[in-house]
């Protein structure tokens, strides 16, 4: 069973800033179509996967808020494929309440946290007010630790070595690190081999193919290519595509003699892996 473990779903002009849509079209030089992201869109683009997680977003510094209702309803119309993660800023006080609403009212499946958007220190007592719940409802967490293109984001809180504090914290909270940690890979695979219920998802690499083989060629070396999951980070990438530059990722080996990274564990991280994680 294939499962996009990452995806968004947004209204560019209502949901996101002024700020984080001039960020994106400066340092990426694309337009704001290129951030369109409504759910017939995202429906559409889900060709080839059998399930998909869709992401809330809220930062009240940034001005982002991609709310949790707008997440659910879409989830509504298509239980049989769509996972909604709700989203809730730990510097609000009400964030622990929140995020016990949208799971036990609300049905939603897990939690998507980004410290360097929201600005807080993940090893913070407001963060771990907010891991105890989700550890407490058996919820996977998907946190955005590595860097961003948004110019407010505090990259001292981007580091995913502030997880193993986390890990140690709340043995039994599972948590996905977004986009390997990028371009913390190493300190990610660090991690995700020392904590069992820590694993990283793929999305936002196969855009530089080069650091895509030799970082998957480090989780090789390291064993844990079976920590890692399937995701498109939808819109900045769509499933077929980043499946198939997945497929491709041994293309460097072939032309210069480097090890191999196996096809199967590239089918595992395409279609197994999550499941340890869903199901």
């Amino acid at each position: 069973m294939i499962i996009d473990c990452h995806s968004h779903v947004w209204d560019v002009r209502r949901h996101l800033s002024r700020g984080f849509i001039r960020d994106f079209t400066s340092v990426y030089g694309k337009g704001e179509d290129a951030l369109k992201a409504t759910p017939d869109k995202h429906f559409d683009s889900m060709d080839g996967v059998d399930k998909v997680v869709v992401v809330a977003f809220r930062s009240r510094v940034l001005r982002v808020n991609v709310p949790n209702e707008y997440v659910s309803e879409y989830a509504s119309k298509h239980p049989e494929k769509v996972i909604p993660f709700c989203c809730v800023d730990p510097n609000d006080e009400d964030a622990p309440m929140e995020l016990k609403r949208c799971v036990k009212a609300m049905g939603m499946k897990g939690l998507k946290l980004g410290p360097i958007y929201q600005h807080f220190d993940p090893t913070s007592e407001r963060a771990g007010r907010v891991f105890e719940v989700a550890q407490d409802l058996e919820i996977p967490v998907l946190i955005h630790q590595g860097t961003t293109f948004v110019r407010d984001a505090p990259l001292e809180f981007a580091n995913p070595i502030l997880l193993d504090k986390v890990a140690r914290d709340y043995p039994d909270l599972r948590m996905i690190v977004a986009h390997l940690g990028h371009p913390w890979e190493d300190e990610t695979v660090a991690l995700i081999r020392k904590q069992p219920n820590v694993f990283s998802d793929v999305s936002g690499l196969t855009y530089r193919p080069t650091r895509l083989y030799l970082k998957l060629l480090s989780c090789l070396e390291y064993g844990v290519m079976k920590k890692l999951v399937f995701g498109s980070d939808f819109p900045f990438g769509v499933p077929k595509l980043v499946i198939r530059d997945l497929r491709r990722v041994n293309r460097l080996a072939k032309s210069s003699g480097l090890p191999m990274i196996p096809e199967e564990l590239i089918e595992d991280v395409i279609a197994k892996n999550a499941g340890q994680i869903f199901l």
